[in-house]
């Protein structure tokens, strides 16, 4: 790895060294702003040996290496992740009035989820500085892919989590061998988990401090390789891409990855971004032509919790801004009537906060900010079967009947509207 540092992606200063670098840029912390890090370095090597041709080759995610910040002696902590499906979703994409929409299938992912792109680099990255312990405060696919990489790793791994994340979230995060502990609010998750940073060095795949700056920078180049795929299977750059976001680490490297192929000259134009959000801190940012993310209130649980968060991240912000994106938000009652159209007409279960993406592209259609043969990428993050509690609660019971065609007729159009 030639040349690598971290630098804020606001003020574009240099990382200065230790943990300091997982609490945001100080430049930025002393004018009142929580920014991230990310990565930066010279792709000499990689410009020198490259060609017109699509340069990547091999499987799976670890085949973009070059533009992943690993040293190369250093052998990846892997589970196949990546090289999803990408698939053109004609029947919802004709009822959305979206005939050129399509989704890359998160999903399918070892943990099931995109996490596993950012863990795999993140815990990685922790190897290759001789790491001890693995650590993260997580509402559910970001711990259980986290622990599931440190135990690939050979790591121990405490997540701090909160109490009314569903139980299967909290059963994949712990049977994958991590010590989950909940604190009663998550501002106290991050307090505990910082303290453990700066006393035991324990290594961050997510983030602590707040406001949210976002997770561990290193992690976050690996959702560069969503945008890889995409380029790949498509051949043509996207209109437009949605992806849900609160703290925006999936948003801001996605987009990253859009930027590094056309600095390297591999694509010529950029799409995009969309952030998808429950109550809607970076559209309203955008809304009031804020540099900063502002504050939005959390009136209620959001069914999509993943996602659901008071203030978004500058990274998040900086990818719009950058892009000419735009930001929508979904409620619980639109993100389930999406998750169930996605399944019934296409056969994916999503998960809630994943199908928001959906959701946005959707209402941005409707008032016309996305134009019918703009093609459209929707990221889906998650598997509905992270939390199938919230889907069942929106679906008919399931009846017991007697072996009879009179019985079952009755029952068919009383629960489904089917009429034999």
């Amino acid at each position: 790895m030639e040349n690598l540092k971290l630098v804020c992606i606001r003020c574009k200063k240099e990382a200065p060294g230790g943990s300091l670098l997982f609490d945001g840029c100080p430049s930025c912390k002393q004018e009142g702003y929580n920014v991230n890090f990310t990565t930066n370095w010279q792709y000499t090597h990689f410009e020198e040996k490259q060609s017109k041709k699509w340069p990547f080759k091999g499987k799976y995610m670890w085949k973009y290496k070059e533009l992943l910040p690993i040293a190369k002696e250093i052998a990846p902590i892997t589970l196949k992740e990546g090289e999803t499906p990408f698939i053109h979703i004609k029947r919802l994409g004709e009822y959305l009035r979206l005939p050129n929409l399509y989704i890359k299938d998160e999903s399918r992912n070892p943990t099931w989820s995109y996490k596993d792109r950012l863990c795999s680099v993140a815990v990685t990255r922790a190897v290759q500085v001789k790491a001890e312990v693995i650590t993260i405060s997580s509402t559910g696919n970001h711990g259980a892919s986290t622990a599931a990489y440190a135990a690939a790793a050979n790591l121990p791994c405490v997540i701090f989590t909160l109490p009314q994340v569903p139980d299967t979230m909290k059963t994949l995060m712990q049977s994958y061998g991590a010590y989950v502990i909940a604190t009663p609010t998550p501002s106290e998750r991050w307090d505990i988990m910082r303290k453990c940073v700066k006393e035991f060095n324990w290594y961050p795949v997510s983030g602590y401090v707040s406001p949210p700056i976002g997770s561990n920078p290193y992690g976050i180049d690996g959702y560069k390789t969503i945008s890889f795929e995409i380029m790949e299977e498509l051949n043509i750059t996207p209109d437009f891409v949605a992806v849900p976001a609160a703290y925006s680490d999936g948003l801001y490297g996605i987009w990253k990855g859009f930027k590094e192929l056309q600095e390297l000259g591999i694509i010529k134009s950029v799409p995009r971004m969309v952030a998808s959000e429950v109550y809607g801190s970076l559209k309203k940012s955008l809304e009031e032509q804020s540099t900063y993310p502002v504050e939005v209130p959390m009136e209620h649980w959001s069914k999509s919790f993943s996602i659901a968060s008071a203030k978004g991240a500058y990274q998040g912000l900086a990818a719009l801004l950058e892009s000419n994106g735009m930001a929508e938000v979904s409620n619980d009652q639109e993100t389930m009537e999406m998750q169930r159209l996605l399944a019934s007409y296409e056969g994916i279960y999503a998960e809630a906060a994943s199908v928001t993406s959906l959701v946005a592209l959707s209402k941005l259609r409707e008032a016309g900010k996305i134009n019918e043969n703009d093609t459209v990428v929707s990221i889906i993050t998650s598997s509905g079967l992270k939390d199938p509690a919230s889907t069942s609660e929106s679906l008919p019971k399931i009846e017991v009947i007697n072996p009879e065609i009179d019985e079952l007729s009755k029952v068919l159009e009383r629960s489904y509207g089917y009429k034999l």
